[in-house]
Parts: structure tokens; sequence; C-alpha cells
């Protein structure tokens, strides 16, 4: 059985999630950028898995240390390939959504207004 030229150039990959599952591997042509990888998470999303993205652009993709810019191809990310399973593993970090933070700000004014961090360190 003979390979074709297009599926022998196709990356294995698979996206690991915050909570250490994973998504995949599913091969994609070098030349896709990434961010059509962001479009096809949200149809990849586990099923009853919660927090899911609603759209690529909820997803932020990391490969190597770094975050990918969504106007580059797999090929230009120069992204580490082929691990010893010959898959590679970017993490798929989900956006949390905007916080309502106007609540939080405005209060009782006695006792003046809170300030409150909404970072998330991952």
């Amino acid at each position: 059985m003979s390979v074709s030229q297009d599926q022998a150039n196709q990356l294995l990959i698979k996206f690991r999630l915050i909570d250490g599952t994973d998504i995949g591997p599913k091969e994609f042509p070098p030349a896709t950028l990434v961010r059509d990888l962001k479009e096809a998470i949200p149809g990849l999303w586990p099923k009853g898995k919660e927090n899911g993205p609603k759209e690529g652009e909820d997803v932020k993709l990391i490969s190597g240390g770094k975050i990918l810019d969504n106007n580059t191809t797999l090929e230009q990310c120069n992204i580490a390939l082929y691990g010893n399973s010959g898959v590679t593993t970017m993490h798929a970090v989900i956006k949390q959504p905007p916080q309502d933070t106007e609540k939080e700000m405005t209060g009782n004014p006695k006792q003046g207004r809170t300030s409150r961090c909404h970072c998330v360190i991952q």
C-alpha cells in the first residue's frame, strides 16, 4: 500500500487542555494557519467537558513555550515536531470571559471602592 505525498507531509498534532486531557491527535498539513487550528478546536472539544470555547478566538495555542500567532502556518512556527511518538503536542488555553468588574468596583460609598485583580496564572 502506497502513501501519497500529501499524506506523508501531514503533521500529527494533539491539543493538551489545562486539566491534562488531550484532544487528538489529528492530522493537519504544514500549510495550515494557526487561526484554522483554533477554529477546529470547538468542534473537537470533548462532549460533556465544561468550559469549552465558543469559537476559535477563545483559544490560545502554545507550542515550545510560545503563543502562536494566528497568521502563521505550522511550517513557519518552527514548532518542535515529531516527538518520540511522531505527535506534536500543543497546549490549548481557553481565554476566560471578561468579568463584570463594574459591580465589584462600585459599592457602598462609605467603604470606598474595592479593587480585585482578575489575573489567572497558568
